[in-house]
Protein backbone atom coordinates (compact mmCIF):
# COMPACT_ATOMS: atom_id res chain seq x y z
CA UNK A 1 0.00 0.00 0.00
CA UNK A 2 1.19 3.35 -0.35
CA UNK A 3 1.46 6.09 2.36
CA UNK A 4 -1.92 7.75 2.12
CA UNK A 5 -3.66 3.83 1.90
CA UNK A 6 -1.40 3.20 5.45
CA UNK A 7 -2.71 6.29 7.00
CA UNK A 8 -6.13 5.88 6.29
CA UNK A 9 -6.39 2.79 8.43
CA UNK A 10 -5.83 5.32 11.01
CA UNK A 11 -7.46 8.53 10.30
CA UNK A 12 -11.53 7.54 9.65
CA UNK A 13 -13.60 9.49 6.93
CA UNK A 14 -13.40 13.14 8.50
CA UNK A 15 -9.42 12.76 8.80
CA UNK A 16 -9.19 11.83 12.39
CA UNK A 17 -8.16 9.21 14.71
CA UNK A 18 -8.26 7.51 18.38
CA UNK A 19 -5.20 5.59 18.71
CA UNK A 20 -4.77 3.40 21.56
CA UNK A 21 -1.10 2.56 22.44
CA UNK A 22 -0.40 -0.30 24.16
CA UNK A 23 3.82 -0.55 23.70
CA UNK A 24 4.47 0.17 27.36
CA UNK A 25 5.49 -3.60 27.94
CA UNK A 26 8.89 -2.79 26.96
CA UNK A 27 8.83 0.53 29.59
CA UNK A 28 7.16 0.09 33.10
CA UNK A 29 6.29 -2.55 34.82
CA UNK A 30 2.25 -3.02 34.48
CA UNK A 31 -0.18 -4.79 35.88
CA UNK A 32 -4.08 -5.54 35.43
CA UNK A 33 -6.05 -5.57 31.65
CA UNK A 34 -2.80 -4.82 29.76
CA UNK A 35 -1.24 -8.45 30.49
CA UNK A 36 -3.93 -9.68 28.15
CA UNK A 37 -3.57 -7.65 25.36
CA UNK A 38 -6.03 -9.55 23.39
CA UNK A 39 -9.03 -9.40 25.85
CA UNK A 40 -7.98 -5.38 25.94
CA UNK A 41 -8.70 -5.28 21.96
CA UNK A 42 -11.55 -6.75 21.87
CA UNK A 43 -12.91 -4.42 24.57
CA UNK A 44 -12.06 -1.34 22.82
CA UNK A 45 -11.60 -2.45 19.35
CA UNK A 46 -15.31 -0.72 18.19
CA UNK A 47 -14.03 3.11 19.58
CA UNK A 48 -10.44 2.73 18.54
CA UNK A 49 -9.14 3.46 15.31
CA UNK A 50 -5.71 2.41 15.52
CA UNK A 51 -2.94 0.83 18.02
CA UNK A 52 0.54 1.41 18.67
CA UNK A 53 2.62 -1.90 19.28
CA UNK A 54 5.68 -3.62 20.17
CA UNK A 55 6.64 -6.19 17.77
CA UNK A 56 6.01 -9.03 20.03
CA UNK A 57 2.32 -7.60 20.61
CA UNK A 58 2.08 -7.21 16.88
CA UNK A 59 2.68 -11.05 16.17
CA UNK A 60 0.88 -12.30 19.06
CA UNK A 61 -2.32 -10.27 18.39
CA UNK A 62 -2.27 -10.42 14.74
CA UNK A 63 -5.58 -11.58 14.51
CA UNK A 64 -7.22 -9.49 16.98
CA UNK A 65 -5.24 -6.75 15.23
CA UNK A 66 -6.72 -7.65 11.75
CA UNK A 67 -9.40 -4.92 11.40
CA UNK A 68 -7.06 -1.87 12.90
CA UNK A 69 -4.86 0.43 11.96
CA UNK A 70 -1.09 -1.31 13.38
CA UNK A 71 1.92 0.83 14.40
CA UNK A 72 5.33 -0.72 15.49
CA UNK A 73 6.92 1.08 18.31
CA UNK A 74 10.76 0.79 16.28
CA UNK A 75 12.66 2.39 19.56
CA UNK A 76 12.80 1.36 22.87
CA UNK A 77 13.32 3.96 26.11
CA UNK A 78 13.05 3.63 29.95
CA UNK A 79 12.56 5.98 32.18
CA UNK A 80 15.55 6.56 34.70
CA UNK A 81 16.14 5.87 38.14
CA UNK A 82 19.12 6.06 40.56
CA UNK A 83 22.22 4.33 39.13
CA UNK A 84 20.60 3.99 35.97
CA UNK A 85 21.81 6.41 32.91
CA UNK A 86 19.39 7.52 31.02
CA UNK A 87 20.10 6.61 27.09
CA UNK A 88 16.93 8.13 25.89
CA UNK A 89 15.50 6.72 22.95
CA UNK A 90 17.39 3.94 21.04
CA UNK A 91 16.16 2.31 17.58
CA UNK A 92 15.11 -1.12 17.46
CA UNK A 93 13.46 -2.15 14.51
CA UNK A 94 13.39 -1.23 10.75
CA UNK A 95 11.20 -0.33 8.11
CA UNK A 96 11.62 -4.03 6.80
CA UNK A 97 10.65 -5.45 9.88
CA UNK A 98 7.80 -3.33 10.03
CA UNK A 99 7.05 -3.92 6.25
CA UNK A 100 7.00 -7.83 7.38
CA UNK A 101 5.00 -7.46 10.39
CA UNK A 102 1.92 -5.60 7.75
CA UNK A 103 2.21 -2.54 10.10
CA UNK A 104 0.37 0.64 8.45
CA UNK A 105 2.64 2.89 10.32
CA UNK A 106 5.89 3.60 12.66
CA UNK A 107 6.75 5.63 15.69
CA UNK A 108 9.76 6.74 17.19
CA UNK A 109 11.02 9.34 19.83
CA UNK A 110 11.77 12.22 19.23
CA UNK A 111 13.43 14.04 22.23
CA UNK A 112 15.28 17.38 22.10
CA UNK A 113 18.17 18.73 24.57
CA UNK A 114 18.66 15.06 25.45
CA UNK A 115 22.30 14.34 25.73
CA UNK A 116 21.97 11.57 22.71
CA UNK A 117 20.00 13.72 21.02
CA UNK A 118 22.05 14.10 17.60
CA UNK A 119 22.08 9.72 17.54
CA UNK A 120 18.36 10.25 17.85
CA UNK A 121 18.00 12.58 15.44
CA UNK A 122 19.48 10.52 12.89
CA UNK A 123 18.28 7.53 13.91
CA UNK A 124 14.57 8.84 13.27
CA UNK A 125 16.15 9.76 10.13
CA UNK A 126 16.36 6.77 9.30
CA UNK A 127 12.83 5.63 10.04
CA UNK A 128 11.40 8.08 7.66
CA UNK A 129 13.62 7.07 4.98
CA UNK A 130 12.87 3.67 5.14
CA UNK A 131 9.02 4.65 5.14
CA UNK A 132 9.34 6.05 2.93
CA UNK A 133 10.84 3.35 0.64
CA UNK A 134 8.01 1.07 2.31
CA UNK A 135 5.50 3.14 1.87
CA UNK A 136 4.65 2.80 5.42
CA UNK A 137 4.02 6.44 7.01
CA UNK A 138 5.65 7.58 10.44
CA UNK A 139 4.64 9.47 13.37
CA UNK A 140 6.96 11.14 15.12
CA UNK A 141 6.90 11.15 19.31
CA UNK A 142 8.26 14.32 20.00
CA UNK A 143 8.87 15.60 23.52
CA UNK A 144 11.18 18.00 25.21
CA UNK A 145 13.90 16.14 27.34
CA UNK A 146 12.28 12.58 27.31
CA UNK A 147 8.96 10.93 28.91
CA UNK A 148 7.04 11.91 32.25
CA UNK A 149 8.85 15.52 32.33
CA UNK A 150 5.72 18.07 32.39
CA UNK A 151 7.73 21.06 34.04
CA UNK A 152 9.07 21.29 30.41
CA UNK A 153 6.13 20.91 28.44
CA UNK A 154 5.83 24.81 28.18
CA UNK A 155 4.14 25.78 24.33
CA UNK A 156 7.40 27.02 23.28
CA UNK A 157 9.19 23.74 24.07
CA UNK A 158 6.70 21.61 22.43
CA UNK A 159 5.48 24.06 19.29
CA UNK A 160 9.48 23.66 18.89
CA UNK A 161 9.79 20.16 18.88
CA UNK A 162 6.94 19.50 17.08
CA UNK A 163 8.26 21.86 14.11
CA UNK A 164 11.16 19.89 14.32
CA UNK A 165 9.45 16.47 13.77
CA UNK A 166 7.57 18.11 11.01
CA UNK A 167 11.33 19.49 9.27
CA UNK A 168 12.49 15.79 9.87
CA UNK A 169 9.95 14.50 7.65
CA UNK A 170 7.68 13.09 10.09
CA UNK A 171 4.07 12.38 8.40
CA UNK A 172 2.27 12.92 11.91
CA UNK A 173 3.31 14.44 15.22
CA UNK A 174 2.47 12.57 18.39
CA UNK A 175 3.22 15.14 21.47
CA UNK A 176 1.85 16.50 24.68
CA UNK A 177 -0.88 19.21 25.63
CA UNK A 178 1.26 21.77 27.12
CA UNK A 179 0.91 22.20 30.98
CA UNK A 180 -1.94 24.90 32.00
CA UNK A 181 -2.21 25.77 28.64
CA UNK A 182 -5.29 26.88 26.67
CA UNK A 183 -6.77 26.23 23.56
CA UNK A 184 -5.38 29.06 21.93
CA UNK A 185 -1.97 27.86 22.59
CA UNK A 186 -2.38 24.60 21.10
CA UNK A 187 -3.33 25.95 18.25
CA UNK A 188 -0.01 28.03 17.84
CA UNK A 189 1.38 24.61 18.21
CA UNK A 190 -0.70 23.31 15.25
CA UNK A 191 -0.06 25.88 12.75
CA UNK A 192 3.35 25.30 13.19
CA UNK A 193 3.07 21.59 12.93
CA UNK A 194 3.18 21.23 9.03
CA UNK A 195 1.41 17.61 9.13
CA UNK A 196 -1.42 16.43 11.41
CA UNK A 197 -1.01 16.30 15.50
CA UNK A 198 -2.55 13.85 17.80
CA UNK A 199 -1.94 14.43 21.32
CA UNK A 200 -1.27 12.03 23.67
CA UNK A 201 -2.51 10.87 27.12
CA UNK A 202 0.68 10.56 29.78
CA UNK A 203 -0.06 9.03 33.08
CA UNK A 204 -3.21 7.98 33.74
CA UNK A 205 -4.81 11.14 35.31
CA UNK A 206 -7.48 9.50 37.36
CA UNK A 207 -9.76 12.10 36.79
CA UNK A 208 -12.38 11.84 34.19
CA UNK A 209 -12.93 15.10 33.62
CA UNK A 210 -9.79 16.29 32.95
CA UNK A 211 -8.27 13.67 30.82
CA UNK A 212 -11.36 14.47 28.50
CA UNK A 213 -11.10 18.40 28.78
CA UNK A 214 -7.44 18.29 27.83
CA UNK A 215 -8.74 16.27 24.67
CA UNK A 216 -11.48 18.56 23.94
CA UNK A 217 -9.05 22.09 24.06
CA UNK A 218 -6.55 19.55 21.90
CA UNK A 219 -9.61 18.73 19.39
CA UNK A 220 -10.80 22.07 19.59
CA UNK A 221 -7.49 23.70 18.88
CA UNK A 222 -7.23 22.17 15.10
CA UNK A 223 -5.60 18.34 16.63
CA UNK A 224 -6.30 15.47 14.03
CA UNK A 225 -6.71 13.11 17.18
CA UNK A 226 -5.29 11.37 20.08
CA UNK A 227 -3.06 8.65 21.13
CA UNK A 228 -4.10 7.96 24.81
CA UNK A 229 -3.30 4.38 26.49
CA UNK A 230 -3.07 4.16 30.32
CA UNK A 231 -5.83 6.54 30.82
CA UNK A 232 -7.68 3.83 28.74
CA UNK A 233 -6.21 0.93 29.94
CA UNK A 234 -5.79 1.45 33.69
CA UNK A 235 -9.28 2.75 33.75
CA UNK A 236 -11.66 0.78 35.69
CA UNK A 237 -14.03 1.00 32.52
CA UNK A 238 -11.97 0.74 29.41
CA UNK A 239 -14.63 0.74 26.86
CA UNK A 240 -16.68 3.73 28.48
CA UNK A 241 -13.45 5.71 28.55
CA UNK A 242 -12.50 4.73 24.95
CA UNK A 243 -16.39 5.31 23.88
CA UNK A 244 -16.34 8.89 25.43
CA UNK A 245 -12.91 9.78 23.84
CA UNK A 246 -14.02 8.69 20.70
CA UNK A 247 -17.67 10.85 20.95
CA UNK A 248 -14.86 13.96 21.06
CA UNK A 249 -12.86 12.88 18.35
CA UNK A 250 -14.88 11.93 15.81
CA UNK A 251 -18.39 13.47 16.85
CA UNK A 252 -17.53 16.55 18.11
CA UNK A 253 -19.24 16.11 21.80
CA UNK A 254 -19.32 18.37 24.88
CA UNK A 255 -17.37 17.43 27.71
CA UNK A 256 -20.53 17.01 29.71
CA UNK A 257 -22.14 14.52 27.25
CA UNK A 258 -18.93 12.26 26.87
CA UNK A 259 -19.10 12.24 30.70
CA UNK A 260 -22.51 10.74 30.45
CA UNK A 261 -21.04 7.17 28.57
CA UNK A 262 -18.74 6.66 31.45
Amino acid sequence: MSKSENLSQFFNVDSKTVILPIDHGSVIPIDGILCKPMELIEQVDRYVDGYVVNYGVAEACRDALSSSGVCLRTDGYKPSYPGNEDDGSYRLYTGKDADALGAHAMMNMLYLHHRRESDNFRECAAVISEGRDYGIPVILEALPFNIGRPEEYTVENIRFAVRLAAELGADVVKTAYPTNGTVDDFKSIIEAALVPVVVLGGAAMGDDTALLTMVKKAMDAGASGIAVGRNVWQHAKPAAVAAALQAIVHDGSSVGTSLNLL
